[in-house]
């Protein structure tokens, strides 16, 4: 899918405004972030400071917080009262990071998760990770078997951006913005850093 140079200019921009408004992270959260143990050893408290040191404080102190319940499903640790939801992942997995992400953002991992050829999104949806994250591949979303990249903490725009149409990057940087996994459906906008 492919949209005109101006609106993903817009959608960028605007995206980088929502996610400066951001406040930093206090503490404790950012402590847990750094955590390895499995969130099975974690109480509720624990997993809900993992989960919100995932998003900026303006977004997080207000989002819901939810982790699998092993039954395909999802327990609510906290309820919200914004459109952000929260998880505390397991940062003992690659892949598995703590994030925050919109509704939008909600149904694209959804569909990921389920192998769907293409997300059902029909607009674009932020997804933080400010306590960084790992991955198999910036050009595969289907890698399972690459050694795991260490990324620091970024946000995404999640909208199968084109690297020709926009002229970002395809490559992974430590700084600044990149398109990963470019050319799938899933290809996404990541900005290196915090809001």
């Amino acid at each position: 899918m492919r949209i005109p140079m101006k609106i993903a200019t817009s959608v960028l921009i605007f995206g980088m405004f929502l996610a400066s408004t951001g406040i930093p992270m206090a503490a404790q959260a950012q402590e847990m972030a750094g955590m390895k143990m499995k969130p099975s050893t974690l109480s509720a408290q624990q997993k809900i400071a993992l989960a919100l040191s995932a998003g900026p404080t303006n977004v997080a102190k207000d989002a819901t917080v939810v982790e699998p319940d092993g039954r395909g499903g999802m327990r609510v640790l906290r309820q919200g009262t914004n459109d952000f939801t929260c998880m505390p992942g397991d940062p003992s997995r690659v892949g598995m990071p703590p994030m925050c992400m919109d509704k939008v953002a909600v149904q694209w991992n959804k569909d990921f998760d389920e192998h769907k050829p293409r997300p059902t999104t029909t607009v674009p949806g932020i997804e933080y990770m400010l306590a960084g994250a790992t991955q198999r591949s910036d050009t595969d979303p289907n890698d399972k078997t690459s050694p795991a990249i260490k990324i620091g903490p970024h946000w995404m725009i999640l909208w199968p951006f084109d690297p020709k149409t926009t002229g970002l990057p395809t490559s992974h940087k430590p700084t600044g913005v990149y398109i990963m996994w470019a050319g799938s459906p899933y290809a996404h906008i990541h900005v290196m850093g915090r809001p």
